[in-house]
């Protein structure tokens, strides 16, 4: 568990000590990440849930304490806490168990009275469980949502204000933005899952109710078949209440997954799940699916005579792969033509719900093709929404390193296409990017206020629109890079040098991470990760994930047509997206070291991949180098930062020799590789701790 929030919200939660990381309203967790990670099932999913409204819920028991203390006005001398009387006379009037509890406090000290009431409804409210049975009967006092909790504290605070001229920044003010801000679910939580395992879900459950002759035969459809079977099964009350002794642990497990989320809903309020997002997504039939088995939930909630949700789950389409972005209009489109998702969306406010991927895009088609990709490809989603009256909220799948499209989050919002910016917004945060941001307090408060700038910023501040010169020579660079990236990723022997030259079998072995590092198990670079796949090049020094492909792409245009070069010029300064793409590029070169680099590569006992990979590498990193300088001015990178350059060159000295003694203990590793214990494993793993802290970022 990250520590990551804790000193952030330390000053506003008093002696509470906190176990999960909260965010605020405007992200979610995804701790239900279900997508290849076999551990989060649905029993992990409701402790998670139930493990946040119970850390919500202490800690606004620690504000009642506070201000027990704190409140000691007599009704006598307060007259506006006479409304706080008439509300605790009409509480107890249809609670008598109230009165009862109540009874320790003076009856003229109404606000100690007011917070002994919140107090008892807090405890109450704790005793809401996920379980399949019943609530304890004292539970019916308890607060249903965050609503009622801040109406009380609300109307505590208005009284307040007339006795005695509370004032923002006083403990009630705070506390009521606490409120406001946590709820009683203290994050929303997001459930992600893969699109191929939804394909064996439903294969599974609608052969077990009789709609298919086999499980097979749903992934043997194409998607017009699929959302046609959906489509005709949605309301059908005969695929509600499946055995689950019928159907394979997987689909077993996600039956069991919905029936929490609907229940969480229910019990602990809407606000405590946020969405279902659906991994590469590429048609219709994958979100439409997610809708199918939130809809048997409540189907089989109503059978067992419990209570039915008001609203659908929001479910999120999220498109990664460089294909699957260039089509995802398209499939957005077909979503959002279909009646039955319209229906879903009029219950949500018309409002949609779609990530991008920067993590995989980038890992699929390079780093130009990924930013290009993922820059129009928002701008295609947000043309197809708004002429179907439909409101896009994006959520950037962002990384913490430059490969995952990580880097300064203010620059980020600011490159973002301004007509994107619907009144919302999501972003990631992950790994060591959370203990950078929010582990000292006043960096948290700073960050924060740097994310909602540029979000006002680029939301409402009047910018020129790129020309179409400008987009169609965005494009074409992205093209050119996306073949030179694929002619290295594709090369005959790649994958064996990139498992020989970088220390990714010692990063699959680390006892951490959220999920597995491969999809599927599969030695492929369509199965690795992304994390994977940055970290290992990242401790190799190359770094080619935030910055291949970008050299070739650019030094042909300036050679070959100088037209288009000053128009990329003009692009660098004019052209916010366009200026981010190039800095960010420029970090991860200078972060580079290609001597370091040849050293990892030395690795590789396959001298023929050797000789026809190393030297593409070194030549594309000359370069890029070249013409990022050609188009910044300077003559070194980060000449405009001076300060990031030296803090650099700074760590290099200490970066280096770590390096080196990984390559040496890598290759005695290998030499032993059959050992029952492996002689170098905690000496590896030192080193890759070493170097991620040297180079301030892992994947």
């Amino acid at each position: 568990m990250h520590a990551a929030l804790r000193g952030a919200l330390a000053e506003h939660f008093p002696g509470h000590a906190f176990h999960v990381p909260p965010f605020l309203r405007f992200g979610s967790w995804m701790g239900g990440d279900r997508d290849g990670n076999p551990f989060v099932t649905a029993d992990v999913t409701a402790a998670t849930l139930v493990r946040l409204r119970h850390a919500a819920i202490d800690a606004h028991l620690a504000w009642c304490t506070r201000l027990h203390d704190l409140l000691t006005v007599s009704v006598r001398s307060s007259p506006g806490s006479r409304r706080l009387a008439e509300r605790l006379a009409a509480l107890e009037s249809a609670h008598p168990d109230l009165t009862g509890a109540l009874a320790r406090y003076a009856p003229h000290e109404v606000y100690r009275r007011w917070i002994g009431m919140i107090r008892l409804r807090l405890e109450r409210a704790r005793l809401i469980d996920l379980s399949g049975a019943a609530c304890a009967s004292g539970a019916a006092l308890g607060y249903p949502s965050g609503g009622d909790l801040e109406a009380d504290v609300a109307l505590l605070v208005d009284c307040l204000a007339g006795d005695l001229h509370v004032v923002e920044g006083t403990p009630p003010r705070r506390w009521l933005d606490l409120v406001r801000t946590f709820g009683l679910h203290m994050t929303s939580l997001d459930v992600r899952q893969d699109a191929r395992a939804y394909v064996e879900i439903m294969g599974e459950i609608l052969a077990a109710s009789g709609h298919l002759a086999e499980p097979a035969a749903y992934g043997a459809l194409d998607d017009a078949g699929r959302t046609r079977l959906l489509l005709h099964t949605l309301d059908r009350a005969d695929v509600a209440g499946i055995p689950r002794e019928a159907v394979g642990p997987l689909a077993r497990d996600t039956l069991d997954l919905f029936d929490v989320l609907h229940r969480a809903v229910v019990r602990f309020g809407p606000e405590s799940v946020g969405c279902a997002i659906v991994s590469l997504t590429q048609a219709p039939a994958d979100v439409l699916c997610v809708l199918w088995l939130w809809r048997q939930a409540r189907r089989a909630a109503l059978a067992r005579g419990e209570t039915v949700a008001a609203r659908d789950l929001p479910i999120a389409p999220l498109f990664e792969k460089i294909h699957d972005l260039a089509e995802a209009h398209v499939t957005l489109a077909s979503m959002l033509d279909e009646p039955v998702w319209r229906e879903h969306l009029a219950g949500l406010g018309d409002r949609q719900i779609v990530m991008v991927g920067y993590s995989d895009s980038t890992k699929d088609g390079g780093y130009l093709a990924a930013c290009c990709g993922l820059h129009s490809a928002q701008e295609r989603l947000h043309a197809t929404a708004a002429s179907r009256g439909v409101h896009l909220t994006f959520f950037h799948g962002r990384g913490g390193s430059l490969g995952r499209g990580g880097g300064p989050a203010a620059r980020g919002i600011l490159s973002l296409p301004p007509e994107t910016l619907d009144g919302s917004l999501r972003l990631t945060e992950q790994g060591e990017v959370l203990a950078e941001r929010y582990d000292d307090a006043e960096i948290a408060r700073r960050h924060l206020e740097q994310v909602a700038w540029a979000t006002l910023v680029a939301a409402t501040v009047r910018r020129s629109a790129p020309t179409a010169e400008w987009t169609a020579l965005a494009a074409r660079l992205a093209e050119r890079s996306w073949a030179v990236y694929r002619e290295l990723v594709d090369q005959p022997g790649f994958i064996a040098y990139f498992e020989q030259t970088t220390p990714i079998e010692e990063i699959e072995n680390l006892p951490i991470a959220s999920r597995p590092s491969r999809r599927r198990g599969q030695r492929t670079l369509d199965d690795l990760r992304a994390i994977p796949w940055v970290f290992a090049w990242t401790q190799s020094r190359c770094m080619i994930p935030a910055w291949y492909g970008l050299g070739t792409a650019l030094s042909e245009i300036k050679y070959e047509d100088r037209e288009a070069w000053q128009r990329i010029c003009t692009m660098y300064r004019e052209w916010p997206f366009f200026r981010a793409t190039i800095d960010n590029a420029t970090l991860a070169l200078a972060k580079a070291d290609m001597y370091v680099a040849q050293r990892y590569s030395e690795l590789c006992d396959d001298t023929d991949a050797r000789r026809r990979i190393w030297p593409r590498i070194a030549a594309e990193r000359d370069r890029a180098r070249q013409v990022i300088l050609d188009v910044v001015g300077g003559g070194e990178l980060l000449a405009g930062t001076p300060w990031f350059r030296q803090s650099i060159e700074d760590r290099n000295p200490h970066v280096d020799p770590l390096n080196l003694i990984q390559i040496e203990f890598m290759r005695r590793s290998r030499a032993t590789r059959d050992a029952a214990e492996p002689p170098y494993r905690d000496l590896l793993r030192l080193c890759l701790q070493g170097i991620a802290a040297g180079m301030r970022t892992t994947g």
